[in-house]
């Protein structure tokens, strides 16, 4: 059987690694406390005369609920396109390939979401790049302005993924459950797959996700430290080459960390 790299030939990618936030420290779009509308006293209607109207509060309690049910973290919750940085990315000329890898991962991203609104069903994405780079920035716009919109998405760390797959592995009913929901929401998105301690049994469990969902034509989004021979090597021939065939492959680098960025900002204003 040929390696991924012989099928592509000078297309792979170079070795890369992980995820960042790019925007400063901002207020939440969204408070997951539990405070009472002033309005309708968290009832959720307001009354005037005898008829009853739904309170604004509503819809707010509703966004609340998909980012619980997301599964995404409250940082990533911050995360927009149109805070987007491209200053991250170097303005000098030496440095124009990080801003030209930028401008095309953040066009794709932009044209994933618009694809999704119009059509369930489709390709994936992939972000390559290497630590601190902006992919993981990407993925949660994608899933912020997907649950705006009222789709369903499940933003998974692929860490805990396998992590809680191991959790369920003497329980059948909820580690179908999790193999389950995985599989069929709309909109799946996998972080941070990366060089983890893989087995034939975890490796299974993504081949089962990404095969399903590559036969089902439900897009995934997928942020990787690894080039494509490194993710061939780790999760397999078989789950790589769906991953390749179900998606569009896109790549982020920096000369310098975004996160290490942010930290010497906010400590120079100080």
């Amino acid at each position: 059987m040929k390696r991924i790299k012989d099928i592509l030939g000078s297309n792979v990618m170079p070795s890369q690694t992980s995820c960042t936030n790019l925007i400063s420290d901002t207020d939440q779009p969204y408070s997951l406390d539990k405070v009472k509308c002033p309005i309708c006293d968290d009832r959720g209607i307001v009354l005037k005369g005898d008829i009853a109207y739904p309170c604004h509060c509503m819809q707010t309690k509703k966004l609340e609920n998909q980012f619980r049910h997301a599964r995404i973290s409250r940082d990533l919750m911050k995360c927009r396109f149109d805070k987007f940085r491209f200053d991250f990315y170097s303005s000098e000329l030496i440095d124009q390939n990080h801003r030209d890898g930028a401008v095309k991962a953040l066009r794709a991203a932009r044209g994933f979401v618009d694809e999704c609104l119009q059509n369930p069903y489709g390709l994936g994405i992939v972000f390559t790049g290497p630590v601190g780079s902006g992919k993981t920035y990407l993925a949660a716009c994608i899933a912020n302005e997907l649950m705006e919109s009222d789709l369903k998405v499940l933003f998974i760390v692929v860490p805990d993924l396998l992590d809680e797959l191991r959790a369920t592995y003497k329980s059948e009913l909820n580690e179908l459950d999790l193999l389950d929901t995985a599989r069929t929401i709309p909109i799946l998105i996998l972080d941070d797959l990366g060089a983890h301690n893989y087995t034939d049994w975890t490796r299974n469990r993504l081949y089962s996700i990404i095969n399903y969902r590559l036969n089902e034509q439900l897009p995934t989004v997928i942020t990787s430290n690894l080039s494509l021979d490194e993710m061939e090597d780790y999760i397999g021939l078989r789950t790589t080459s769906r991953i390749i065939q179900s998606s569009r492959i896109f790549r982020l680098t920096v000369q310098k960390d975004i996160r290490l960025q942010i930290y010497q900002e906010r400590e120079g204003k100080k």
